[in-house]
């Protein structure tokens, strides 16, 4: 008998998280062509897998979601996000860089330090403040493309190079450090006495290893995935000074096309797929570091003074952002709101809970 009922209680389970939509094959009511450019390992990926399997179980295979990984369908932001607006595509993933040219505004989630931590970063990305931007994303697309909700895809953006050990503002001090072209990440740059040099990201390693950029700031997962050490990057400093925001897009058409209980389905699983990139990076990030450390890598941990001095360094970066970015005012007074709310709900917790 309890081996019988084992049987069923497993069959039970492999049925609820391979999804429904196998009962249904061949039925789906609506299709949502999801593209990343990426691969299988990375983050994004594993939202993306964690997104279909929820929407096709939980609309019980009414709805169905292709995967198109890499480059089959676009190949740069722009490119991307005119496919969202157009209909051929329906789901998108972009970082802030590479939506800034059509939403100029997304780049406040590279403004440097401030969201202090994950819970912090976390909470605000859950909350009103992602709900604002996908408001402005509508204004500005003519309600074409429907901001749905913001991920991570890699952690949190470090300083590392290939020179010395980074502690202090002034350890910055003439290091080439490699920007995309967007102004924000070349304004940071500038502020805290470095040079930007623009790079394509397919040239970095070898740009390493001849000198041409000497640093970037990355997360320590793709700095790893990429080989940089073995062009010579040794130099990681953990000043955590931008979360790496994931912004996840559709086609407002395509979303509003859907019945509100199919509507309902696909925002619960983008809330699904939001915690699974939540933590993957937190586990990809064990490894890698490890791995660095291992072959010879400088890890340096600034001190919560070191830290303040490059949060210091760093202020004018904000001025800038609110006078020259279209709509920076209004989002960067929405950020540093929904920071400062999720500051003081979790000291709150967390001073409840340590009693």
């Amino acid at each position: 008998m309890l081996k019988s009922l084992t049987k069923t209680l497993l069959a039970a389970g492999i049925i609820a998280t391979s999804g429904f939509a196998a009962f249904a094959e061949g039925h789906a009511q609506y299709k949502i062509r999801a593209t990343a450019n990426s691969n299988e390992n990375d983050e994004d990926y594993d939202g993306l897998v964690v997104f279909k399997n929820y929407v096709e179980a939980a609309s019980n295979g009414a709805i169905e979601v292709e995967l198109f990984i890499g480059t089959q369908l676009c190949s740069k932001g722009a490119e991307c996000l005119q496919g969202v607006a157009d209909g051929s595509i329906d789901v998108y993933i972009s970082t802030s860089g590479g939506a800034a040219g059509i939403f100029p505004y997304v780049q406040v989630l590279d403004l440097p330090y401030l969201m202090a931590d994950d819970r912090i970063a976390e909470a605000v990305l859950q909350g009103d403040f992602t709900r604002k931007m996908r408001s402005m994303a509508l204004a500005s697309s003519g309600d074409k493309i429907r901001l749905m909700t913001i991920g991570n895809t890699g952690g949190w953006r470090n300083f590392a190079n290939t020179k010395r050990r980074v502690q202090n503002p002034s350890d910055m001090e003439g290091l080439k450090i490699r920007t995309v072209v967007a102004d924000l990440p070349q304004e940071l740059v500038r502020a805290l006495g470095a040079s930007p040099t623009p790079i394509p990201w397919p040239e970095l390693f070898t740009s390493f290893q001849t000198g041409v950029v000497e640093g970037s700031k990355n997360g320590i997962t793709d700095i790893m995935g990429m080989k940089f050490p073995d062009a010579g990057l040794q130099y990681v400093t953990l000043d955590g000074h931008a979360y790496m925001g994931a912004l996840w897009w559709m086609s407002n058409d395509s979303f509003m096309a859907m019945p509100e209980d199919m509507r309902s389905v696909v925002v619960d699983g983008f809330s699904q797929l939001q915690q699974a990139t939540f933590a993957s990076p937190k586990r990809k990030s064990i490894q890698a570091y490890a791995d660095f450390v291992a072959g010879g890598g400088d890890l340096y941990v600034p001190t919560p003074a070191e830290k303040a001095a490059f949060k210091e360094a760093a202020t004018p970066v904000y001025d800038w952002f609110k006078g020259n970015v279209e709509g920076g005012g209004e989002i960067f007074d929405a950020l540093t709101a929904a920071v400062a709310d999720a500051e003081g709900s979790i000291n709150a917790g967390r001073m409840a809970d340590i009693k």
